[in-house]
């Protein structure tokens, strides 16, 4: 094919429009027009022209799909609205009883579901703004994910334009998906990384999210992944254009906007037609060509699914309907206890390695022993193994036919099997404990801990290397983890330089950016999980004031109650934490104002340490700019309406959230009130 020398810019636009529309047609509606061959002349000619015409090349050309240079460690990716997970049910009656909860908020709606499969992948968060992709970022902890954005570019379903002849393109529009493998790429994937000598992958959900987390985007580049879009989170429109108002408008409107779907998604008029729905799919599961592992009903009006709002981890109008597990059968070999950050005693099994679902099993948490008790579990059984939700293996029980009088009765044992200190159960408690503060496997497990993900989140610095610098006494508490030096690493085994560099210089950046939710998240104050750590990083000023509070101070807080507040009051009154504390404080790891923003000239803004929630358009400032000016003053936007939000900002077109925050008796703002209080646009960086 050949190109006009004089024109060669309308060339190129007119290859880049042919080569994203049959990349639409390969890889989203799977109804290739042209072969491979006459593709690749296309793609081809396209390179060439942009090699001679850099100066004319489209930013967004199908040729920038190939990746870029490797980065040293990915940036944070805040969420504008909460990307929640989903409660699970794993029978027909907890659907049903899920049912029954909508009913009592729904009293006499007719309601209908959007059901679509649940794919076993990696779910990312896809930003556009005017229709042009801007970044991409992970799901992470709901409220904060990873900056994929590079790597996210480079998958060949994923538009990086919008347009449609079918449905108006938002001005800010933020898609949520999955990104998985087929099947039979992912044999592809595991034939190649064994040929080459490296590492295969488990099951295509963990090459799928091994993949989109490569540092170096040229290598996720090479892999086929796929993304299939399942909702949207903040959604921005211009003026005078319809809103979408269901969950089926909105997989219509992305479906007209290129979006892959999933397969067998479709509105489901009532929750009888939901159960067969379910039946439908399961009956087909194993002959796709890709993993799901259940079906996801969502209530299909958007007024609704705002009615009934969210807990702190997943939507109530929404459940993943997950499938029967995949079982086996196999030989408990052993019982082995391990030792937890908190000092649980937890049995696991050892089994007999078992394929299930692709995925192979050689252990299994026991949980405690009275589990192992009800279920009558003896080393030497053959038992009965499944993946509890596709995912977390479980012994079910033994084959009792299967015994031949050799087994043996498993015994707790009385002492930690680390530092043989007595084990204790408490009243009421299933789980025994060491209650040795000093034990080697509470050290390490709360060092393994503090710098993990749920923790400070020091990128490069994982289990095994943790492990290896505890067991040579290099690190003996978290302030040490900020001592270290290049050459205390290059003394380990197996660290190179390089590596050696890139961990001080996370633990660095640890150190800089460290806010005050996640360090109290990583401390590891038993019952004090990410939220609980933020309403605390809400209401104290830093660790000083947080230590300084008593029981009561703590139990006035929302969902603090005395079991919690009687853990955090004691773990800052223990001498030991305490040391720890000051060696943070000394060592400048020590974040102000709240964990989640800093303080600086916002103290007398009078939306510091509010909650705000905007609704319709507001005149003259963008969604995004106002949010950003209420964050700026220390406040906190919400997606949900409560009786806990202190301000409702209104805009044109507000839908039903105006009428509840009357109904709530909440502060209503318009517009102009707002600038007013915020101190106007001018404050917008």
């Amino acid at each position: 094919m050949s190109f006009s020398p004089d024109d060669p810019g309308k060339r190129m636009e007119q290859l880049v429009r042919l080569i994203r529309h049959h990349d639409h047609r390969y890889y989203v509606l799977d109804d290739p027009e042209i072969s491979d061959a006459e593709y690749d002349v296309l793609f081809r000619e396209l390179q060439e022209l942009e090699q001679r015409h850099p100066e004319l090349a489209d930013p967004d050309s199908p040729t920038q799909r190939v990746g870029g240079e490797p980065v040293a460690a990915f940036q944070p990716f805040a969420h504008s609205l909460p990307m929640y997970s989903l409660e699970n049910a794993l029978s027909l009656e907890e659907w049903r009883a899920f049912l029954v909860r909508l009913e009592r908020h729904l009293p006499q709606e007719n309601l209908e579901f959007w059901v679509d499969p649940k794919l076993d992948g990696l779910a990312v968060e896809v930003v556009y703004e005017e229709g042009r992709f801007v970044r991409a970022g992970t799901r992470g902890d709901g409220m904060v994910g990873e900056d994929v954005s590079e790597n996210m570019r480079t998958v060949r379903n994923l538009p990086m334009r919008l347009h449609s002849n079918r449905s108006p393109v938002p001005e800010r529009l933020e898609v949520r998906g999955e990104v998985i493998f087929f099947r039979s790429d992912f044999a592809r994937l595991n034939q190649e990384q064994a040929a080459a000598g490296l590492k295969t992958f488990a099951n295509p959900r963990n090459a799928a999210a091994g993949s989109v987390r490569q540092l170096d985007s040229r290598i996720t580049a090479r892999r086929p992944l796929r993304f299939f879009a399942y909702g949207v989170g903040l959604v921005q429109w211009a003026d005078g254009v319809d809103r979408w108002t269901t969950q089926e408008q909105i997989m219509t409107g992305l479906d007209a906007l290129g979006f892959a779907l999933p397969e067998f998604a479709q509105l489901c008029s009532s929750p009888e037609d939901v159960e067969h729905r379910y039946a439908a799919v399961a009956a087909v599961r194993e002959e796709l060509d890709y993993e799901i592992d259940g079906v996801v009903a969502k209530i299909n009006t958007l007024e609704h699914q705002q009615l009934l709002g969210a807990t702190a981890r997943a939507p109530r109008w929404a459940l993943a309907w997950k499938f029967p597990a995949g079982q086996g059968t196999t030989r408990l070999l052993d019982i082995q206890v391990q030792v937890g950050r908190t000092g649980v005693l937890t049995p696991v099994a050892l089994l007999q390695p078992v394929s299930l679902s692709g995925v192979t099993v050689s252990r299994a948490t026991l949980h405690n022993e009275d589990e192992i008790r009800a279920k009558d579990l003896r080393i030497g059984d053959m038992v009965v193994v499944q993946r509890a939700g596709d995912v977390i293996p479980e012994v079910v029980g033994p084959v009792l036919e299967e015994r031949n009088g050799g087994e043996q009765p498993f015994v707790f044992p009385a002492i930690c099997p680390v530092c043989t200190t007595p084990a204790m159960r408490l009243p009421g408690e299933a789980a025994w404990r060491c209650q040795n503060l000093a034990c080697p496997a509470l050290l390490r497990e709360s060092l393994v801990y503090f710098v993990s993900k749920a923790g400070l989140d020091v990128e490069g610095l994982g289990r095994k290397w943790v492990e290896n610098l505890a067991d040579k006494g290099m690190v003996r508490s978290p302030a040490d983890f900020f001592r270290l030096t290049e050459q205390d690493l290059l003394t380990l085994e197996r660290m190179g330089p390089k590596l050696a560099r890139n961990i001080i210089q996370s633990i660095a950046k640890a150190r800089q950016e460290a806010k005050l939710a996640p360090l109290i998240r990583a401390l590891g104050i038993r019952h004090v999980g990410a939220q609980t750590a933020r309403v605390l990083a809400e209401h104290f000023s830093d660790l000083d004031a947080l230590g300084r509070a008593d029981e009561t101070a703590l139990q006035q807080l929302p969902d603090i109650g005395p079991e919690v507040a009687a853990s955090i009051h004691g773990f800052f009154a223990n001498p030991d934490n305490q040391r720890i504390l000051l060696e943070l404080r000394e060592l400048e790891v020590w974040p102000q104002a709240g964990g989640q923003r800093e303080t600086e000239q916002i103290s007398d803004s009078p939306f510091a340490g509010k909650r705000v929630l905007f609704t319709g358009t507001l005149p003259g400032i963008s969604r995004t700019q106002a949010q950003k000016l209420v964050e700026q003053a220390g406040g906190t936007v919400v997606g949900g309406i409560s009786s806990k939000v202190d301000y409702v900002v209104v805009g044109d077109d507000p839908g039903s959230k105006l009428n509840k925050a009357r109904k709530l008796g909440l502060t209503v703002l318009d517009g102009d009130a707002f600038l007013r209080m915020s101190g106007g646009a001018t404050n917008i960086a």
